[in-house]
């Protein structure tokens, strides 16, 4: 079978489609399952319901099929389309005609209200309908390059996976309005330009099209960003992008903009480009970045360093902060900002084979990623706190809310739990999308072999240019347990095979028919080349000992605490598991403690939970803002903390991921 990849020319790693790439057991293979019997269909329950949500009534009213007022946030178009490909991948790997009819349906009626220039916006278009004035690009909040963006990319898959022209058409269309804006229009598409998913998108159409007018857009879009002239911080347009050091500004924007230019790279083995992209990255990677994977850290803020003058201060809205700058019970860490890194994550990896960017893949998927969604996979969070905390004194944003129109969340609901329908629907179906496309992740191809990135229940069967060919079976417990064993199904001449060691680890062991393997240094890849036969085995065992982890001096809000991890997963003590009568605020952990995995199940889900004593700490009084040390002795008690990405599923309750410590 031929490997269906990019078109790439300059990256080292080629992704690998559902053909090639499954998760047909294990962590990944049930979540692969959930994703697609619960997520899916129940987020298409509530878009075409208009009782839940505007979704799919907002397309008909702008199509003359229904009358009514466009209800709902001006990028839910944008969200429409990413469940679109959620549902277009699951027909990849998992064919319904009947699903297949309703995509194509769809795809029918969005095509239908398209405008013959390209342009697409159904508040626009309803508006029109009503006798309301009202024109396109009017108001750079409206997001019509985001949704056009989403359009052209729910567009080339769905070509890809079932041939349909329908919506790569209006996909093409939608690439030649943004053609004329970036032409005769370009302050009007630079101010449009927020939370740009059409960088990512143009060159998706150009790798399924081989046209090379939709690589010049591209590259159009960064020389109208870097001329734009009346940006700021929040939207990286402050500067031009090869001048930028530091990331700033709004989280998602910032991620969709870098995963872009590094698509724009792949195309063009921009090396200056690319170098500028390392260096953000390792910025956010290094001094920005929760330890669970979570991006963004700031409801609202400023960016003083953006210029001297308080008149110039550029604001800045679920953004990234200033180094360190990482609160917890605040903690906004978008789902999208998170999965805008995976996608900007896994660009660079395939730029350089550089393993660190795999693992901080893995860190989001496991917990940042999986905490957004409920364990049965249908409600979700829209900010992902490392926190909650009860009783706060102030509401925070409603999950969901734009900035533009801030509404505060009811006081009497100030523990955050995760919600089936959100009035901002951009998570759930950029959720959605993710894990029905997780498969993509799991490995590469490269000149040289097989790259295995992540680990939990994959089977992978690819043929290189040369013909070589090799499948290989994974079968393993992880995240829980230490031993992952590929068993190699067909083998057609020596193809190498490259096994991630993931960064948390040491001590990794590996062996290939019993025999030992010299193993590589953490966060590289292992290569095993040999002449391989049906029935080999691969046996892989990163050793998963739990790890108590503690932030960097300047990380204030985390200071004299410490966070637990084991292998990929980072735990969370949540009050359902302490003891009556005592608090989240007196939880400590004691030096020298040594958790103990142990099964556990939570809503129905399996998971390794670790049992731990903690150290109980005085009361704290309640009626001061300071008060003396009680003079109280330091108790005991017997908890067990939970996978961080399973808070959450057992009602209203607090959680922390970081700990006092107690010596």
């Amino acid at each position: 079978m031929a490997v269906t990849t990019s078109l790439s020319t300059h990256t080292p790693l080629r992704a690998l489609d559902a053909a090639n790439a499954r998760w047909a057991r294990g962590f990944w293979g049930d979540l692969h399952a959930r994703t697609r019997d619960v997520t899916v269909p129940r987020i298409w329950e509530s878009l075409s319901d208009p009782q839940v949500s505007p979704g799919l009534q907002n397309f008909r009213l702008a199509a003359g099929l229904a009358s009514g007022e466009h209800i709902g946030p001006p990028f839910m178009d944008g969200d429409f389309y990413k469940w679109l490909e959620a549902a277009i991948a699951r027909l990849e790997t998992d064919p319904d005609p009947e699903l297949a009819a309703q995509v194509e349906e769809l795809a029918q009626l969005i095509a239908s209200v398209q405008r013959d220039d390209g342009y697409l916006h159904t508040p626009t278009f309803i508006a029109e309908r009503n006798d309301a004035p009202v024109s396109a690009l009017a108001d750079r909040f409206n997001f019509e390059t985001y949704n056009l963006g989403h359009l052209i990319t729910a567009g080339v898959r769905h070509f890809q996976v079932t041939g349909s022209t329908t919506l790569l058409d209006a996909a093409k269309k939608a690439a030649s309005f943004l053609e004329d804006l970036a032409t005769n229009k370009p302050v009007e598409l630079a101010r449009s330009a927020i939370c740009p998913s059409h960088y990512m998108a143009v060159i998706e159409l150009y790798r399924a099209t081989e046209d090379e007018r939709y690589l010049r857009l591209a590259e159009a879009f960064v020389r109208v960003r870097d001329e734009f002239d009346e940006g700021g911080d929040d939207n990286q347009d402050r500067v031009p992008v090869r001048e930028q050091t530091a990331v700033a500004g709004h989280a998602v924007r910032a991620n969709y903009l870098y995963a872009g230019l590094a698509d724009l790279v792949a195309e063009t083995a921009d090396d200056e480009l690319q170098g500028v992209l390392e260096n953000l990255w390792r910025d956010v990677v290094d001094t920005k970045l929760y330890i669970t994977g979570g991006c963004g850290a700031l409801y609202d803020g400023a960016s003083p360093d953006g210029n001297p003058w308080q008149g110039g201060i550029s604001r800045v809205h679920q953004a990234y902060g200033r180094a360190y700058q990482l609160p917890n019970t605040t903690a906004h860490a978008e789902s999208c900002a998170n999965i805008g890194m995976i996608l900007w994550g896994e660009r660079m990896l395939a730029l350089t084979g550089d393993a660190t960017y795999a693992d901080v893949i893995e860190q989001i998927a496991f917990n940042s990623l999986l905490a957004s969604v409920s364990l049965e996979g249908s409600e979700y969070f829209y900010t992902n706190a490392l926190r909650q905390v009860r009783d706060l004194p102030y509401a925070l944003r409603r999950p969901g809310d734009t900035g533009q129109h801030p509404v505060p969340e009811p006081p009497a609901s100030d523990e955050r739990l995760r919600q089936r329908y959100l009035s901002c629907f951009c998570c759930p179906p950029n959720i959605a999308r993710t894990l029905a496309r997780f498969h993509e992740r799991a490995a590469s191809l490269s000149a040289d072999g097989v790259y295995v990135h992540l680990y939990g229940g994959s089977d992978l069967d690819v043929t290189d240019e040369d013909g070589r060919r090799l499948a290989l079976r994974e079968d393993s417990d992880y995240p829980w347990q230490e031993r992952i064993a590929f068993t190699v199904t067909a083998a057609e001449r020596s193809l190498p095979v490259h096994l991630r060691i993931p960064g948390w680890c040491t001590g990794a062991s590996l062996t290939v028919n019993g025999q030992a393997v010299e193993v590589s240094a953490p966060s590289t890849y292992t290569r095993i080349q040999r002449d391989w036969a049906v029935g080999d085995l691969i046996e892989l065992v990163l050793p998963m000992p739990v790890r108590i982890l503690r932030g960097h001096r300047l990380a204030e809000e985390i200071t004299n605490q410490v966070a637990v991890q084991r292998g990929p997963v980072v735990y969370a003590l949540e009050s359902a598991d302490l003891p009556a009568g005592v608090v989240l605020e007196q939880a400590a952990l004691r030096r020298g403690a040594a958790p103990i995995p142990v099964e556990a199940e939570i809503a129905g889900t399996r998971v390794l939970a670790l049992e731990t004593e903690i150290a109980v700490l005085p009361a704290v009084a309640e009626d001061g803002l300071y008060a003396d040390l009680a003079d109280e002795a330091i108790g005991s008690a017997r908890v067990r903390l939970i996978p961080y990405f399973a808070w959450g599923n057992r009602g209203p309750g607090e959680m922390s991921v970081w700990l006092p410590l107690v010596w």
